[in-house]
């Protein structure tokens, strides 16, 4: 059985290069061709050309400032924590401890959810949960001083691309929805409808919400659009405001990808597709395209099938970079992860989430495929299309409790073992302490045994 130290964040090559650092010569991966130098950051996030980048030591001191080594783990048992676990003192307490007590060494804990906070944050309504909370409660900062004094390691769980509920949308103008309507991914099959209707027009966010609603089963709320710069400005700032702000061990992202193959035809990102999709046409063509796209607004992605596809994989990735190198550029030893759909081939096709890409790139240090399949074959498969994905990138096999219940979650932790995972994370520890979860502590105390020698 495969076991490597855990982790660990990787201080690759092209972080270095992007700190300006001189460090050690483990710090480069054998056989790893660096990326592009990111694009140069403006004011809030936005590529500036031509502008240099500030070196780290001009950066404001900040809680999270001090650097410092890593928690390490031979293997790393974790919790996805949901935000409402996190809404009062007593709650986040009672997460660490009955964590602690089972024997888990990481929490990711959930501080956007949908498009709101869980941390003292300018940027994002705080979560409507938090409402009867003092104003001076800060979830997140009390699960990091609770869960450090007994050696458990914190990640904070960016949602990134669901921004909303399928119920409502909040009223806070802050809310990127409220904000930034034209943002939102629009399903094909209302392109044609609400290419006609303002975004800014009450009308145009009850469609997106209605039809939502009657697709509960293949979206859980409201996408924003990657190809956005708005979009692209509030998670990274979001991402900033958490790495310099906390003391964290990790950055982990979910959702980042689209909700499926017939998304995002907004008008916004049409245009988008466009603008990328022209220069690498003939003029005949352009012209041709752009006289169907007077009759028809699906003419560009719908003319260009494949070019729609890799547009579409490119945002995600582009933002993936993003993220990486804003959280890298500030605290090199921070881990930054993400949560992906285990089947490579569904994911790169329906998701445009193309993760190994990610990994083989250095853009993450670890990935946690989400292979909540019940039956214990389909789970193999899904952890070993992982394991092994990129040198130096840890996998951490999500199991998911919810649908597999005890004996089943005891059957995978070993299935990962044997496949040689890094780690195993339980989603959630919400559900497993639930009545349905058996209750209390039994689930998280059955599962802590099986991590005894």
């Amino acid at each position: 059985m495969k076991r490597r130290p855990v982790i660990g964040p990787r201080l690759v090559l092209h972080t270095c290069a992007a700190l300006g650092l001189l460090l050690a010569a483990g710090c480069t991966r054998v056989g790893m061709t660096p990326p592009a130098e990111p694009p140069v950051r403006g004011p809030i996030g936005q590529p500036a050309a031509g502008a240099p980048r500030p070196p780290v030591a001009a950066d404001p001191p900040d809680p999270g400032g001090a650097a410092r080594a890593p928690r390490r783990f031979e293997e790393v048992r974790g919790l996805w924590v949901v935000r409402y676990s996190m809404t009062t003192a007593e709650s986040v307490r009672l997460a660490v401890e009955r964590a602690a007590a089972a024997g888990f060494n990481m929490l990711l804990v959930q501080v956007r959810g949908r498009g709101d906070a869980v941390h003292a944050s300018t940027l994002e309504p705080r979560l409507g949960a938090l409402e009867r909370a003092p104003l001076g409660f800060d979830p997140l900062a009390l699960a990091i001083d609770e869960a450090h004094a007994r050696g458990i390691a914190v990640h904070a769980w960016v949602n990134v691309n669901v921004v909303t509920e399928l119920a409502t949308v909040p009223d806070d103008p802050r809310h990127l929805a409220r904000a930034h309507p034209e943002a939102l991914m629009v399903p094909r099959e209302l392109a044609r409808e609400l290419a006609r209707t303002s975004p800014y027009q009450p009308r145009y966010l009850d469609r997106l919400l209605a039809w939502s609603r009657t697709h509960a089963e293949r979206v859980e709320g409201l996408y924003a659009g990657p190809w956005s710069a708005r979009v692209r400005e509030r998670v990274e700032a979001v991402v900033l405001e958490l790495v310099e702000g906390y003391d964290l061990d990790g950055v982990h992202l979910d959702y980042i990808r689209y909700p499926g193959p017939d998304f995002d035809y907004s008008a916004g990102a049409i245009g988008a597709f466009r603008d990328w999709a022209a220069p690498r046409l003939g003029s005949a063509e352009r012209r041709a395209l752009d006289r169907a796209a007077e009759r028809d607004p699906l003419a560009w992605p719908d003319g260009l099938a494949e070019l729609w596809g890799e547009f579409r994989r490119e945002q995600v990735s582009r933002l993936v970079e993003r993220l990486h190198f804003a959280v890298k550029t500030r605290r090199p030893w921070v881990v930054v992860s993400a949560a992906v759909t285990p089947d490579t081939l569904a994911a790169r096709r329906d998701r445009f989430q193309d993760w190994p890409a990610w990994a083989r790139a250095g853009l993450l240090d670890a990935v946690a495929p989400m292979a909540y399949a019940v039956e214990d074959a389909r789970f193999r498969d899904q952890v070993a299309q992982g394991v092994g994905v990129a040198p130096g990138v840890e996998v951490w096999a999500g199991i998911g409790s919810y649908l597999t219940g005890l004996d089943g979650t005891l059957r995978k932790i070993l299935i990962a073992r044997d496949l040689g995972a890094d780690g195993i994370v339980l989603f959630s520890y919400d559900w497993v302490v639930s009545a349905d979860g058996g209750g209390g502590d039994r689930f998280l105390e059955r599962v802590g045994r099986s991590f005894e020698p």
